[in-house]
Formats: structure tokens, C-alpha cells, sequence
């Protein structure tokens, strides 16, 4: 079995600073984890059936045009779980229209939250530490243009690798 995300990259310099962020906070998982919008969370797939995961990414990849993004401010999931993001404020229904679309072509369940467009900065790290990911970034703003999505395999000691992206729109 391979564990595979799909998910929108924050495109450079973004992504980097978030993660550079991320790392300053002291959350580990900025060593593995690439600035990122989930699509599709951690999923366990034969491995003898990325092929059919890929023309299936493939086809949920036409049914959207590219789209503005804009990230802007902090928010947080806390008390439900220990988690600080930087969120999506513009891109939000084409990210949500995404997603089902890719949770259709690859028959994955519904989230078992609602779904919440976001870039994750800061996770389960205490309270102070997370009080300090939701300030610094207050003011955090910046507006990319998502022409893709990426499909991620998750590797022991590297995290998540990107294997491959999926244009919007073909």
C-alpha cells in the first residue's frame, strides 16, 4: 500500500515562508510537510493502482479552469483540534468545487469535518506556541494564481514527496 495526498502547493515564495514559519513555531512536521491547501487527505491506495489514481486526477483536473487564490490572516480549528492556519479568503468555492470533484474520480469518502479550505502553519504544539503561529501571521496576505494540484506520496523519513501535477482546465 502507498499513502497518497492531493493538495494545491503554495506556490514559492509563499510556500517557502510558511514553512520557514512553520519550522520557527517548532512544529516538526515543517521538515515534511510542503506548504499546502488539502484536497484529499492521507489515503491508502494499492500501489498497483496509481495508474487508475492518476487518469482518474487526470480527469478531475479538466473540470476546472485556473482560479485566483488569496491567503490572508490566521485562524484556528482550537478546541476541536490543536491547529493554527493561515486561510483561504478568496479561491474558496473553486477549492471546495475541486475537491469534490477529485473526491468523485477517486471515490473517497466525505471528510469527517466539514470542509475547510486552509494552509495549516502550526499543529499540535502547545497553547503558547500556537497563540504565537496566530499572531505572527495575523497579517500574513498573499494572492497566487492555482493552476494545478499535486499528488503527493508519503515517504518514510522524507514525508510527503510530490510525484506529480495535474493541470486545471485540459
Amino acid at each position: 500500500m502507498t499513502t497518497i495526498g492531493v493538495a494545491i502547493p503554495v506556490p514559492d515564495p509563499y510556500g517557502t515562508l510558511l514553512r520557514e514559519k512553520r519550522a520557527d513555531f517548532g512544529d516538526p512536521m515543517a521538515e515534511t510537510v510542503p506548504s499546502h491547501v488539502t484536497l484529499i487527505p492521507p489515503t491508502e491506495v494499492a500501489a498497483d493502482e496509481l495508474d487508475i489514481v492518476c487518469k482518474a486526477l487526470d480527469r478531475a483536473s479538466a473540470a476546472l479552469p485556473p482560479f485566483p487564490m488569496r491567503l490572508r490572516g490566521t485562524g484556528t480549528f482550537r478546541p476541536v483540534s490543536p491547529v493554527v492556519f493561515v486561510a483561504v479568503s478568496q479561491g474558496i468555492s473553486y477549492t471546495e468545487m475541486l475537491a469534490e470533484c477529485v473526491r468523485t474520480a477517486l471515490d473517497s469518502p466525505a471528510p469527517q469535518f466539514p470542509f475547510h479550505p486552509h494552509v495549516t502553519v502550526a499543529h499540535n504544539l502547545d497553547d503558547s506556541s500556537l497563540d504565537r503561529a496566530y499572531d505572527d501571521l495575523r497579517d500574513f496576505e498573499c494572492q497566487f494564481t492555482v493552476s494545478e494540484f499535486a499528488l503527493y506520496h508519503h515517504e518514510d523519513g522524507s514525508g510527503w514527496v510530490p510525484q506529480r501535477t495535474f493541470s486545471l482546465g485540459q
